[in-house]
């Protein structure tokens, strides 16, 4: 099953942001700072550079056709910068360097295109302190393997973040079925375990018993990919009795992982209650 760190770094409600979202601009921020930190090319390009094989700024940021193994966590609407950060299977060996990334982007480079620099307050890597009163801890922290903490019949998914997914092709705007979801889910930690993508090996059973979702239209400028990206997708929730016990696992997977595409950004945040 799943290995993952679950980084969370909290900074000080003083610092406020102004985007409505904000996990696109986390995601690229930290790639400045993963890059200075990591980089050993005086050029400071990929293009040519002999090692690349061995970059982790290479690995997260421009290597193509691969599954991203880590991704923001971040809420829409949030009054402070606090956010969590994801490292899936081998990239959990990286933390490290996350964390000196981390280091480096909010605290020397700053966020945003006011370059904002912000004080960390502290950071739990799996909810163990590893950085407080302005200094790192010990950061010996072995990764989690997934485990739901139990297995309920009954599940309210609530979509936290935008949720980007596709149906022949084209982006879903009406409220996604439970197959769907579950089939999402299992095709994304089959990307990040390096396993091909298989046929779901069951058939999600389950009961809607209530159903809000809206589609939420959402983008913003990419200042790395000279583009406006789109980042809309569904919002909502959706509620089942009866759900088999295999499908509320891989919704509870789901948490971690993130759902359908853009993950990486924080789109797809789900919360099972």
């Amino acid at each position: 099953m799943l290995t993952y760190h679950k980084i969370d770094v909290n900074i000080p409600r003083t610092y406020k942001p102004t985007l409505y979202f904000l996990g696109s601009t986390l995601r690229g921020a930290f790639g400045v700072g993963l890059k200075k930190v990591v980089c050993i090319n005086p050029a400071r390009e990929c293009q040519g550079c002999h090692s690349v094989s061995n970059c982790l700024y290479y690995d997260f940021y421009e290597q193509k056709n691969i599954p991203h193994k880590y991704r923001f966590s971040k809420g829409l609407g949030e009054d402070s910068y606090s956010f969590s950060l994801y490292l899936f299977e081998e990239a959990s060996s990286k933390l490290p360097y996350v964390l000196s990334a981390i280091n480096e982007t909010l605290c020397n480079i700053g966020i945003g295109f006011n370059r904002e620099k912000l004080q960390i307050d502290s950071i739990y890597c799996n909810d163990e302190l590893i950085y407080g009163d302005g200094a790192f801890k010990s950061i010996q922290i072995s990764p989690k393997t997934f485990s739901p903490d139990s297995l309920k019949d009954s599940a309210k998914i609530e979509f936290v973040t935008p949720l980007r997914m596709k149906k022949n092709g084209r982006l879903l705007t009406q409220k996604p079925t439970l197959t769907q979801l579950v089939i999402s889910i299992h095709n994304r930690l089959n990307e990040i375990k390096g396993y091909p993508i298989v046929r779901l090996p069951f058939s999600p059973q389950a009961k809607e018993t209530s159903g809000n979702v809206r589609f939420e239209d959402l983008s913003r400028y990419s200042n790395r990919q000279q583009t406006k990206m789109q980042l809309g997708g569904l919002l909502g929730s959706l509620t089942y009795d009866s759900i088999d016990s295999r499908s509320y696992m891989m919704l509870k997977l789901g948490e971690i992982l993130g759902v359908g595409k853009q993950t990486v950004f924080g789109l797809g945040e789900i919360k099972v209650i």
